[in-house]
């Protein structure tokens, strides 16, 4: 009888929710602070703290986290940005445009932070170098199929 041993070894090591909650959660502070007083210096450290995070994210080779981060900080931000908003413009009409800014301005904040994280972690990963880990090794039936 042929038999065939298939050994799968998982790559990426660590999780990465709690660096994740981490960025969201700064990134709703520098969010709300850049809708109550807008700065040079909130938008930088919000790009700074995303590069952080994305040479994070590329050093534990968690390239496809950078997918999914967006949508967290999204749902960490969404009420601080509610109430931002209701800040800067007022009660009802920051209510409103708060619904706006968070529903169609997020698609650009999110595109920003996907493609940012993505091109920082895509770098570390690339200065990192290969995994030092061994091969994956099939090894099939001795026999072709035909005999």
């Amino acid at each position: 009888m042929n038999t065939v041993v298939i050994q799968v070894r998982q790559r990426a090591k660590g999780n990465v929710s709690v660096p994740m909650v981490l960025w969201a959660t700064a990134m709703a502070v520098i969010l709300f602070l850049a809708v109550v007083s807008s700065s040079a210096a909130v938008t930088l450290s919000g790009f700074a703290v995303t590069a952080l995070f994305g040479a994070y994210l590329g050093w534990r080779r968690r390239i496809g986290a950078v997918v999914v981060a967006p949508f967290v900080s999204w749902l960490f931000a969404w009420f601080p940005m509610e109430i931002a908003c209701m800040i800067h413009f007022g009660l009802l009409k920051g209510f409103l445009l708060g619904l706006l800014v968070i529903t169609f301005g997020w698609i650009a904040i999110g595109f920003v932070e996907f493609a940012w994280l993505a091109m920082v972690a895509l770098l570390v990963r690339a200065i990192r170098g290969p995994s030092r880990g061994d091969p994956v090794v099939i090894i099939g039936p001795e026999r072709g199929w035909d005999q």
